[in-house]
């Protein structure tokens, strides 16, 4: 369950992290109330998964989860480059988290 939880906190940091593209400046209200709620989210399910998995292992996939993800998705949102080195280097920090997780 604690793997779940280290999942969707990672999903949630990636939601937060394009949703600060669409506050601008936190100056509108709905995208900046969905972003916090995203952040609370995504801490949260943070911390419940840090019961269990170590404090390491767990911020390294969060976070790679989260720079993958919204590297992604600001290729497809905002049509930033997506040269060869840029997609290898994502699939280099996906492969780091296949490899956290198959070594926990």
């Amino acid at each position: 369950m604690a793997w779940t939880f280290l999942c969707v906190a990672g999903l949630f940091e990636i939601c937060w992290a394009i949703g600060l593209k669409y506050t601008e400046g936190f100056t509108r209200p709905w995208p900046t109330v969905g972003t916090l709620i995203a952040m609370a989210a995504s801490i949260g399910c943070l911390a419940q998964a840090l019961k269990t998995i170590p404090v390491g292992t767990g911020y390294a996939v969060w976070t790679g989860i989260g720079a993958a993800g919204t590297a992604v998705l600001g290729m497809v949102l905002f049509a930033e480059t997506a040269s060869t080195i840029k997609v290898l280097s994502l699939l280099c920090i996906v492969l780091g988290i296949i490899g956290l997780r198959s070594s926990s």
